[in-house]
């Protein structure tokens, strides 16, 4: 996750998923393979289609599309409504519950309106909501949430039965946690 959309390479990744799955192979389970969107409408619904049985997560991390437009350049060619529906057909399709990434970020998206949004939007639908707390790094002006306001976004949603945990963040002491390495790379390349 976070190094790459893997919908821009479909037929690639669809490859790669048969080979991991293949018994002759790697014989890892498609129920433990999980593919990592920012939401291509098309190919989510196309991977719905797919003969395998994975997992499917998005890369939500906002309930708007103001915010998830500034957040994530994508939302502005594939708005909240096309990815959404697009997930409903996944859902329909497999019975699979998808996963909603959301990196809560200090004063950007962990407002107690963003997590009455978030609600609104995946209510009743076959939804976990992964929370990730953002890692700072020197790439990125972005800072880390309060535990209290994390902690307040999370029990509105259990609040409220959408179903999420707080993902523990690993490897930040050593910038080495989700989002950090790339910014090191990006650095080394310009």
């Amino acid at each position: 996750m976070g190094m790459g959309e893997p919908f821009l390479n479909y037929d690639t990744i669809i490859s790669a998923i048969e080979i991991l799955n293949d018994k002759d192979k790697l014989n890892i389970g498609a129920r433990h393979i999980t593919v990592s969107t920012s939401g291509f409408p098309d190919k989510i619904r196309a991977f719905a289609d797919f003969k395998l049985q994975c997992r499917l997560a998005i890369s939500l991390h906002a309930p708007n599309d103001k915010l998830r437009s500034e957040l994530m350049p994508i939302n502005k060619k594939y708005p909240l409504k096309e990815v959404i529906a697009a997930c409903d057909y996944f859902t329909k399709k497999t019975n699979k519950r998808i996963s909603y990434e959301y990196v809560l970020i200090k004063g950007v998206n962990d407002s107690i309106d963003n997590a009455k949004e978030l609600v609104n939007l995946l209510k009743g639908r076959l939804a976990h909501v992964n929370l990730l707390i953002y890692n700072p790094h020197e790439f990125a002006k972005y800072e880390r949430p309060e535990i209290k306001n994390v902690n307040s976004f999370k029990q509105i949603l259990d609040e409220s039965q959408i179903e999420n945990s707080i993902r523990k963040s690993m490897g930040d002491d050593i910038s080495g946690a989700c989002g950090q390495l790339s910014g090191k790379q990006m650095k080394k390349v310009n």
